[in-house]
């Protein structure tokens, strides 16, 4: 048994045990002092969106981007361009732009608008290639935030020096006895940190990849956005689908008397997964942490317990799950759109009704999330009379922002509605793009939608917290229990600081290896821009956050991929790269057996190395 027979806490390894809020508030520090690190210097003329601008907007596209990134107050543009006031997308900054009108929104606003030079080849990527082999010595994490790789590279100690050092202090470390019993719960702490670290690198993409692909955010705007929203998920959402991570995959009754092996098998169901997580973020593959972890403990189950080791009942609802999140994401991202192409793009005035859907917006998603993570009362009337209060302050901000930014322009664009904008809309069909609202119209549009796409990735970020950090909590706080020796108990308490270790690693992840995924799961299935992302991410959201609810641990990945198919599908069947989704489809399938396989290989390695602290 892994049990001690009595206490004895070693000096040299531990230290004063941490009170959970102020572990809490250490970690979250640690990480914003991290990001702010990365996030302090100017944005430069290497950026995102300064390459977008300079290349398609010319002149005019440069000055802007130079103002809004030096933070100048007034951008003077070239003398043939009409006045026209900013909308703040991608830095709130109040910056009028003198004497302007793009004659390409998109361009400023999607990446999917690179011009084509003439040979076949997009002027934006021909420039992020020349960049590259002019930096091939930088690390790719300091390229990605524009930074010098001394600073990534002091983000990154800083990063891991927290991991090593923090659990040390936690009382789940603590209150283990004697010195091995300390030590196994050290590595616990660090399997569930790891798996964690690649629940960020990898599947954070959910939430922000559809935004960096419109160009609403840039790279480090996102995992900026992120770190802040997923900690807070994972902490405050996240013991929903814990409990049933922890205790509802295997029978904790068919390993009694097999505390070792158990133990065994949940941290090598961490590392397992962890593992073809990591491999998969360094390729760039957006694969489900939801489908290895469970794979993992489902692959030891079979092998060391037998067929009655699995809760088969529980695993075939997690397993439907994983085929209706994808169709319930389709279904509610092309309702979203279809509404957004009924109401705003075929409407008299796009502008005006892109305005006035926006509060709508913002009311409903506000409202959920403080009726499912913010109940403040138990009754429901109160909770729902609440929830609606703050959903209504919300679309009321929402509303005096957008009068602030695009007040001028709106009245007087209702002024004058121009008639190939009408035409337009009647002559093009129902399910494509290229007939919706053009020049002052299309720039209204874009702007008021890539602004909700931001709020839309903030939703998605946080519901993705509470879900996907069960899947390093569950193992992690089923494997310290077996120590504690209450694993077959009828609840098992998450402790407070756990769910705040669980989030540092997400973020931690996101931080140093997140870019990765980001920087290529917004172009995968179909084109993105302001619109088709944010009727993606606001679909993929409520669904990811109606789960944890109900303590249902989906796929966000599935549920994403699903979201943007159904986008696709909204404007006609072509618009879907079928060959993009086979591979998406094919990395799934073998997501599972490889968490398996690896789960058991590494319970075999871990089972002989406990003998030693039996």
């Amino acid at each position: 048994m892994l049990i001690p027979s009595h206490r004895f806490l070693s000096p040299s390894l531990l230290l004063p045990p941490l009170h959970p809020l102020s572990l809490t508030s250490f970690l979250f520090l640690v990480q914003l002092i991290s990001l702010l690190f990365c996030f302090r210097h100017s944005m430069s003329q290497s950026s995102p969106f300064f390459s977008i601008a300079r290349a398609h907007a010319g002149a005019g596209g440069r000055a802007v981007a130079a103002a809004l990134l030096l933070r100048q107050p007034v951008a003077q543009l070239p003398p043939n361009i009409h006045s026209l006031r900013c909308f703040p997308l991608v830095r709130l900054t109040h910056a009028k732009i003198l004497r302007s009108h793009l004659s390409l929104p998109r361009a400023t606003l999607s990446s999917f608008a690179d011009a084509d030079d003439g040979s076949g080849t997009k002027a934006g990527d021909a420039e992020a290639r020349e960049e590259q082999n002019g930096e091939c010595e930088t690390s790719e994490m300091a390229k990605a935030f524009h930074i010098t790789p001394r600073m990534a590279m002091s983000i990154s100690v800083m990063i891991a020096f927290a991991a090593l050092t923090v659990p040390l202090a936690m009382r789940s470390l603590v209150c283990h006895g004697t010195f091995k019993m300390s030590v196994l719960a050290y590595l616990t702490l660090l399997s569930g940190f790891y798996m964690a670290w690649n629940i960020g690198a990898n599947d954070v993409a959910n939430a922000m990849g559809t935004s960096v692909g419109s160009g609403a955010l840039t790279i480090r705007q996102a995992v900026l956005t992120a770190a802040v929203l997923e900690f807070s998920g994972a902490f405050l959402m996240g013991t929903h689908v814990t409990s049933t991570m922890q205790k509802g995959i295997l029978v904790a009754s068919v390993f009694q008397g097999k505390d070792s092996l158990l133990f065994a098998g949940l941290l090598s169901s961490l590392a397992a997964a962890g593992t073809w997580l990591q491999v998969a973020s360094s390729y760039g593959w957006p694969v489900s942490t939801t489908h290895c972890i469970v794979g993992a403990m489902v692959g030891f189950g079979l092998v060391y317990g037998g067929v009655n080791a699995v809760f088969w009942s529980s695993l075939a609802r997690v397993s439907s799950s994983w085929v209706i999140s994808p169709v319930m994401g389709a279904a509610v991202s092309f309702l979203v759109y279809k509404c957004i192409r009924r109401f705003v793009y075929s409407a008299p005035n796009p502008g005006q009704a892109a305005a006035a859907a926006a509060p709508i917006a913002v009311f409903t998603g506000v409202t959920a999330i403080s009726f499912v993570a913010f109940p403040l009362s138990k009754v429901f009337p109160i909770a729902l009379l609440q929830a609606l209060s703050c959903g209504a302050i919300g679309a009321i901000i929402v509303t005096r922002v957008i009068q602030k930014q695009l007040g001028e322009l709106l009245s007087s664009e209702a002024e004058k509605i121009a008639s190939t904008e009408k035409s337009n809309v009647q002559q093009v069909g129902f399910l494509s793009d290229i007939g919706g609202p053009t020049g002052a119209q299309l720039q209204i549009v874009y702007g008021v939608f890539g602004y909700m796409q931001v709020l839309s990735a903030c939703f998605m970020s946080f519901a993705h917290g509470g879900n996907d950090v069960s899947n390093a909590i569950g193992p992690l706080a089923a494997a310290l229990s077996i120590l504690q020796g209450v694993a077959s108990s009828a609840e098992i308490v998450i402790p407070t600081e756990v769910l705040a270790w669980g989030g540092f690693g997400i973020v931690a992840g996101l931080t140093m290896w997140g870019y990765r995924v980001i920087a290529t799961i917004g172009k995968k299935i179909t084109e993105l821009t302001p619109t088709r992302g944010f009727a993606a991410e606001f679909a993929a959201a409520s669904v990811v956050l109606f789960a944890s609810k109900l303590g249902l641990p989906i796929s966000a990945t599935h549920t994403l991929v699903g979201a943007v198919m159904g986008v696709g599908f909204a404007r006609g069947l072509n618009r879907v790269r079928a060959e993009t989704v086979r591979e998406i489809v094919a990395s799934w399938l073998v997501t599972i057996p490889v968490g398996a396989v690896l789960c058991i290989f590494y319970t075999m390695i871990l089972t002989k190395i406990l003998a030693y602290f039996m």
